[in-house]
């Protein structure tokens, strides 16, 4: 009898945010438990809702926008992003260096399959957003981590990127603001980062999904506009800080020295040919969005949701005996430390099913995002105090007499 195997080429491919612990969970929901899901940035069943006018642009647009645009995107969008650029000094040329995307996700794959062939090498943050690990690897390449410094706030770690880099290596990835870590990097972290660039002729990739929801006054700092004279691939989008995740609405602008990536940008284009366009009703939304760009910051601050949220859950980790934990400073995570030796950790994925099992509370093991001590995880600080307060109370009754 023939039988269909996965391709060879997911053998190393692996996004254990939606993995085999959010497998069980299904299955316990499935039997009808209630599962706490804190594995998932999504806003809205925590019940943030989007800002009105972006609701009713989107509801009376639809008429309007029912066919094909561009491959690249409306232009009345992709001249909203220009503007959006120029204020956060990306040196962004044109509308024709930016492509729209279903989300960034889509624009992160297309990226890495219109570089990478076998071989070459991307560093990459660990602890990363897995998907860039993912699609390096599906493209090819092979993701090679460097280490993101606990002890320095999170801070990419210079000498070891240095060490990194070889003949084989493409690229630099940059997530900030950071998941999982929610670290906000200074400027004079991003400006050694762009001198390494520079050095070694390597394309900067700058995930900046989070630059608007940034809090205690932190100031972001967009890598491109750093680096003028280095060829940046800038991402961003409108899932996080408009909170509308399910209208998949990304893009990412080609910055600095393009004169040598004429191929790259054929690649590219060619690929975002293939996929006809993005989303167009969401990109109708772009103009309208890039105007309140202040609709969210009432919750990154004293009294406002989300800052109260980051309060509480990092203030109730510090009471459990075992656990610590770097305050965030952006997005809607934190990366808690466990004590390896009193809870005798060898695996952090056995730990994250051995808590969902027993206090049906889903997070994601510090192993997801290629951490390779099996001693974090993720928790998503998106619910309601009162939410978080149970699910931290649960936490700690689980580690009371938890062992490996």
């Amino acid at each position: 009898m023939r039988v269909f195997e996965k391709s060879h080429k997911l053998d190393y491919v692996c996004y254990d945010i939606r993995g085999p612990v959010m497998d069980e969970a299904q299955r316990m929901s499935a039997q009808g438990m209630e599962i706490l899901k804190l594995n998932i940035g999504n806003p809205a069943p925590f019940g943030f809702r989007a800002p009105k006018q972006i609701i009713d642009k989107m509801s009376g647009g639809l008429t309007e926008n029912e066919g094909y645009s561009d491959s690249k995107g409306l232009v009345s969008a992709r001249e909203a992003i220009l503007g959006y650029c120029r204020s956060k000094n990306i040196p962004c040329e044109s509308v024709q260096d930016i492509y729209t995307g279903n989300g960034v996700s889509e624009l992160i794959t297309m990226s890495m399959q219109g570089l990478l062939d076998a071989g070459d090498e991307v560093l990459v943050p660990s602890p990363d957003y897995p998907l860039w690990t993912a699609s390096v690897t599906l493209a090819g390449g092979t993701a090679v981590h460097y280490v993101c410094d606990e002890e320095q706030n999170w801070y990419p770690d210079i000498e070891d990127m240095k060490k990194k880099i070889t003949p084989n290596t493409k690229g630099i990835v940059v997530i900030n603001p950071n998941n999982p870590t929610g670290a906000v990097y200074p400027k004079e972290i991003l400006e050694q980062i762009v001198q390494l660039a520079r050095e070694h002729e390597l394309i900067l990739f700058a995930d900046e999904i989070y630059d608007r929801l940034v809090m205690d006054g932190e100031q972001h700092t967009a890598l491109a506009s750093l680096a003028p004279d280095v060829l940046t691939l800038s991402f961003n989008g409108l899932s996080k800080s408009h909170l509308i995740a399910g209208y998949r609405c990304g893009w990412v602008c080609l910055c600095g020295d393009k004169s040598r990536a004429k191929g790259y940008i054929e690649g590219l284009n060619l690929l975002s040919s293939m996929r006809l366009c993005s989303n167009v009703p969401a990109q109708s939304l772009i103009p309208e969005a890039l105007k309140c760009l202040d609709s969210t910051k009432e919750l990154l601050v004293p009294g406002g949701r989300v800052y109260e949220q980051r309060e509480c859950i990092y203030q109730a980790l510090q009471e459990i005996p075992g656990v610590s934990a770097v305050k965030p400073k952006a997005a809607f995570y934190i990366f808690p430390k466990l004590d390896k030796k009193k809870f005798g950790l060898k695996d952090d994925e056995k730990f994250a099913l051995d808590f969902l099992k027993e206090k049906h509370i889903l997070v994601t093991h510090g192993g997801g995002f290629h951490w390779e001590e099996p001693d974090h995880f993720r928790i998503v600080y998106l619910p309601e105090i009162s939410v978080l307060k149970e699910s931290m109370k649960r936490l700690g009754d689980f580690l009371e007499n938890y062992h490996q």
